[in-house]
């Protein structure tokens, strides 16, 4: 095995000046949960650097998991050896050995991040350059545009050699900003304003709510798994709180204001999602809102809307334009499940025509004229139910065994 280690770069933890230290932490617990089916695994801990030998382990179901963890910015299968000019040069050539021999392009990039090395960085270009050169005649220099650019970081106590640089998900390490409430339907938005929000950093409690026997237990099982999948990109299981919006929702029907009862419903989940979010520790609400998407996404009735929360409202699609959404949802693994054809209670008893400018004072004295207003927003709080859901998705299956859901 010519590349024997991973090393990790860190993304937007560099902005964090004295906190560096507990967010480098928590990156290196994450990182070893995420890759705790490994056991062969080792793991150092550098300045903006974690280095993983792999002890024989394959690569490639590594850097799979890899890509799921926030916070990491980039990573590269690299070879380590020790920083002895010699070492170096035999190391270099054995990466550049491994690619097929024909014709290429390359060039040379050492950091010298130990600065007592007794070569600057120039002068190592030029030595692995040369060495390289010499042993494979089919390569030639091109510092432009090069097919392969080999790259040598030599450190105090080893030096890495890589030519591959892999995208990771970046953002911050799950759960260093905080927690927040993610407003969970059964569509394409919010399972991608989810996966946004825990990018950076915020930990999410995730909250759906279902109008049975209006809503199926296939739309049920379809949050499941959306949540599941979720649930892997943090790398813990997530809570799912399941709310009970039946009586509430017929209870605007009966209030013969069609035109206003998507902004009623989506008011009152927000009056429900506070004193969850009161009892759960967390700061803020999350939903998929995208400006001028819907009749309830429309600034009037965002802002009409956001009026029943006194917690920040947090919208992270809000500029997005729908084709973008779903490239992000196809990207993360959500749109195929997204778009099963079963019905949440957010897509029951829509009207032709809704409100995409409400008046606050008419929708507030609708609301006093719905009997019991407050007591139902009280029961569905009180009526919650919590399913805990793994990573890599607890089949809608076992969590329905595990607890009733309705």
């Amino acid at each position: 095995m010519v590349f024997d280690t991973v090393l990790l770069r860190f993304g937007e933890l560099t902005v964090k000046g004295r906190n560096r230290g507990r967010f480098e932490q928590q990156m290196m617990r994450q990182v070893r949960s995420s890759l705790s089916i490994f056991p062969d695994l080792t793991f150092t801990k550098a300045y903006g650097r974690i280095y993983i030998s792999l002890n024989g382990t394959t690569y490639e179901p590594v850097a799979e998991r890899l890509q799921t963890v926030f916070g990491i910015v980039s990573f590269s299968r690299v070879k380590s050896v020790p920083s002895e000019p010699e070492a170096i040069l035999a190391g270099a050539l054995e990466v550049m050995r491994s690619y097929p021999d024909r014709e290429r392009t390359f060039k040379v990039s050492v950091r010298r991040v130990y600065k007592k090395f007794p070569y600057d960085s120039q002068e190592m270009n030029r030595m692995v350059g040369g060495h390289v050169l010499r042993a494979t005649p089919k390569l030639s220099v091109d510092v432009h545009r090069p097919d392969l650019e080999l790259r040598v970081e030599i450190n105090e106590h080893a030096t890495y050699i890589f030519t591959e640089v892999t995208a990771a998900a970046g953002g911050f390490p799950y759960g260093t900003n905080g927690k927040a409430m993610l407003l969970l339907s059964g569509g394409i938005d919010s399972p991608v304003a989810g996966y946004m929000a825990m990018r950076k950093g915020l930990e999410l409690e995730l909250v759906h709510y279902h109008s049975f026997p209006f809503t199926s237990e296939q739309a049920k099982d379809k949050v499941i798994d959306l949540a599941g999948r979720l649930a892997t990109y943090a790398g813990r299981p997530l809570k799912l709180h399941l709310v009970s919006f039946t009586d509430i929702q017929t209870s605007f029907t009966q209030a013969k204001q069609d035109h206003l009862i998507i902004t009623l419903m989506r008011r009152a989940m927000l009056r429900i999602v506070q004193q969850l979010a009161e009892a759960s520790g967390a700061l803020a609400v999350v939903t998929g809102d995208s400006l001028g998407q819907v009749a309830s996404q429309t600034l009037g009735s965002m802002n009409v809307i956001g009026r029943a929360l006194e917690l920040p409202l947090l919208r992270p699609l809000v500029m997005m334009d729908k084709q973008e959404i779903i490239q992000i949802a196809e990207r993360i693994g959500t749109y195929e499940t997204s778009i099963l054809p079963f019905k949440d209670c957010c897509t029951l008893f829509v009207p032709k025509s809704p409100s995409t400018n409400p008046n606050l004072r008419v929708v507030q004295t609708v609301e006093s004229y719905v009997p019991q207003l407050q007591q139902m927003i009280e029961q569905a709080v009180q009526g919650t139910e919590v399913l805990v859901i793994e990573p890599g998705g607890t089949s809608a299956k076992q969590a329905a065994e595990s607890r009733d859901w309705f």
